[in-house]
């Protein structure tokens, strides 16, 4: 499969800047980041752009602001500063006041991965789905963000938005992206399915290759919107016996929890097994790159295979 000429970042913001053109509603507030499709937004769209320094609490109150004005607002940061920094602010403008802004983090899960726990972002999914009038949406490909930024012009509550750094395989190119729906299907299975989310997607698809060379037929869903279509995405995982959660997260409260809930509140009764970060898990120091990393929590596509068979014995 060949890979994206481009980030998930630049393809985001490309996708913002043809829109910007035509929709002046659309302002960026960067907290001091850059990157060559925002250049192209700062110089060409002077009037869009709002750059606030080093102070992500002060860029939720100006995105919040603005959409108050009847602005489209998209704040920009890496993206555990993005979140947590300014987070009871979120909680005030954007959950309770119901102020419709994008929140834009770069640097999901160990994107950062030479900079220590303070970069690495494995709580995010947990806190921000906490909050009511707030959707996360979770990328895995170039494509898939642009998609999410599109819909992003018109989302109708506020928007969490987390991209991967990294430069990986682009796994929608053709397929139909369902925002009702909120996941797509990207391979199925009879005898089991896997659901990811981001990066992890990737990851899972590895595994699925690994297991196929057994005789076992695993399904790969990419879960990229929460909340979702909890009653669909129900129904899509109960059409095999056993199922298995993906996330480069802290396991308690993350995706895999918001997929047992989905199951808990419809009475469905099916067989999951998680792999994350542990639980409750701990902060890595480990260095050597993400793979690496993911090794020392037993994150390998071989190491999850070895699980999975197991589990499926």
């Amino acid at each position: 499969m060949p890979s994206s000429p481009i980030s998930q970042r630049d393809s985001f913001w490309n996708k913002i800047y043809d829109i910007a053109r035509q929709d002046r509603r659309i302002v960026i507030v960067s907290a001091d980041m850059g990157a060559p499709a925002l250049d192209r937004i700062r110089r060409d769209l002077p009037g869009q752009f709002i750059n606030v320094g080093i102070a992500e609490q002060n860029g939720i109150l100006v995105a919040s602001g603005l959409a108050r004005e009847g602005k489209r607002p998209f704040f920009y940061a890496i993206a555990p500063f993005a979140v947590f920094r300014p987070i009871e602010l979120t909680r005030v403008n954007n959950a309770i006041m119901k102020i419709p802004i994008t929140i834009v983090g770069v640097g999901a899960g160990f994107s950062y991965e030479d900079s220590g726990p303070t970069h690495h972002l494995l709580e995010d999914i947990a806190v921000v789905r906490a909050f009511p009038n707030i959707t996360i949406h979770s990328t895995s490909d170039a494509t898939l963000a642009a998609a999410v930024a599109e819909q992003s012009c018109n989302w109708p509550v506020a928007n969490y938005v987390r991209l991967d750094r990294q430069v990986l395989p682009d796994v929608h190119a053709g397929k139909t992206l369902d925002f009702k729906a909120g996941f797509v299907s990207l391979r199925p299975g009879k005898q089991a399915q896997i659901v990811a989310t981001g990066y992890m997607v990737h990851k899972a698809l590895k595994v699925a290759d690994l297991l196929k060379a057994d005789g076992i037929d695993l399904g790969v869903i990419d879960l990229f919107q929460l909340p979702c279509d909890g009653d669909a995405l129900v129904k899509q995982i109960k059409a095999a016996p056993k199922l298995f959660t993906l996330e480069e997260h802290f396991l308690p409260g993350g995706m895999g929890s918001a997929i047992l809930e989905m199951l808990a509140d419809r009475g469905a009764a099916l067989p999951v097994h998680r792999f994350g970060m542990g639980n409750p898990g701990t902060y890595s120091y480990v260095y050597g790159g993400r793979e690496a990393i993911h090794a020392s929590y037993g994150l390998s596509p071989e190491q999850i295979a070895a699980d999975v068979r197991k589990a499926l014995k």
